[in-house]
C-alpha cells in the first residue's frame, strides 16, 4: 500500500523486520519520537511510544484523515502522556492498542508498526 509523500517520492505504510531504528535510550521515558525510514519502495513515516522497556510503534498517519498526527516533530502524546493524539481534530488512541478513544474515529485504530528491543537497541518487527 502506498499513497504519494510530500515531496511526491512514494510512500510506504510498512517496513522489513530487522531494521535498526536506535538505541532505546534515545526516546525518553513517558515520550515518543518520530522515524522516516527511505526504504527501496518509497519513504516509511512512523514513530514509537516508550513506556519503561516497552515500545509501542505506529505507523504517521491519522486514520480520520489520512494526515500524520503530530504537527510538531515528536508531539505525538497527550501533554499528560497518557494517550497518542492527533494534532489536527484531537482523536485520541491507546498507547498499548492504538484505539481511538475519543474524537472523529472512535473505534478506528492506528496502523501498528511491529517494533521490540532487543538488547536495548529499538529493531522493527516482523
Amino acid at each position: 500500500m502506498s499513497d504519494t509523500d510530500t515531496d511526491g517520492g512514494a510512500r510506504v505504510f510498512a517496513t522489513p523486520p530487522g531494521v535498526k531504528l536506535g538505541a532505546l535510550d534515545q526516546i525518553a521515558d513517558g515520550t515518543a519520537r518520530n522515524y522516516v525510514l527511505q526504504l527501496r519502495a518509497g519513504r516509511f513515516h512512523g514513530f514509537v511510544v516508550r513506556q519503561g522497556a516497552a515500545v509501542y510503534g505506529y505507523v504517521d498517519r491519522c486514520p480520520h484523515a489520512g494526515l500524520p498526527l503530530a504537527q510538531e516533530l515528536d508531539a505525538y502524546l497527550t501533554p499528560d502522556g497518557a494517550r497518542v493524539m492527533c494534532s489536527w481534530h484531537g482523536a485520541v488512541f491507546a498507547i498499548d492498542d492504538g484505539r481511538c478513544e475519543g474524537g472523529p474515529c472512535m473505534g478506528a485504530r492506528l496502523t501498528p508498526w511491529p517494533v521490540r528491543v532487543d538488547d536495548g537497541v529499538i529493531v522493527t518487527d516482523a
